[in-house]
């Protein structure tokens, strides 16, 4: 699952999810994308699992780019714990997903074949999401 190396530090404020996407909303690398239209946090499981239903889909035929990573720790408290006693441990990571945001892009299939394979990864995903083609 993807998580990162070492961070500086292991426990973050949980933050806000107002606003769309400043960077990364653009089909960059392949000629089909797959894009937010919504907030959410993006655990890293759901992140892998929609990765893995495209490369099963695509086989050895395209590329496949994954273009969020989740560099967010979020914390949990043991279950019937009393409040208070500080902040919990890091139980698992997350990508802040804005609307506009690129999730994955892909290359080397016909149009037909992508947009089947990138609705097998919405189906997989927490947030609505729409499918685009590269412009130029």
């Amino acid at each position: 699952m993807l998580m990162p190396k070492r961070v500086k530090y292991r426990k973050q404020q949980r933050g806000r999810m107002k606003g769309r996407a400043k960077r990364g909303t653009e089909v960059s690398f392949g000629h089909y994308g797959l894009q937010a239209l919504e907030c959410h946090w993006m655990t890293a499981r759901q992140i892998e699992a929609a990765r893995v239903a495209l490369t099963r889909y695509v086989k050895k035929g395209g590329k496949l780019w994954v273009r969020v990573f989740p560099d967010k720790p979020v914390t949990k408290k043991p279950a019937e714990t009393r409040m208070g006693k500080g902040k919990g441990d890091p139980a698992f990571w997350v990508s802040v997903i804005k609307p506009g945001r690129m999730l994955f892009e892909l290359e080397g299939i016909p149009l037909d074949q992508a947009k089947e394979a990138m609705k097998l990864a919405a189906d997989k995903l927490p947030v609505l999401t729409q499918f685009v083609v590269r412009e130029n």
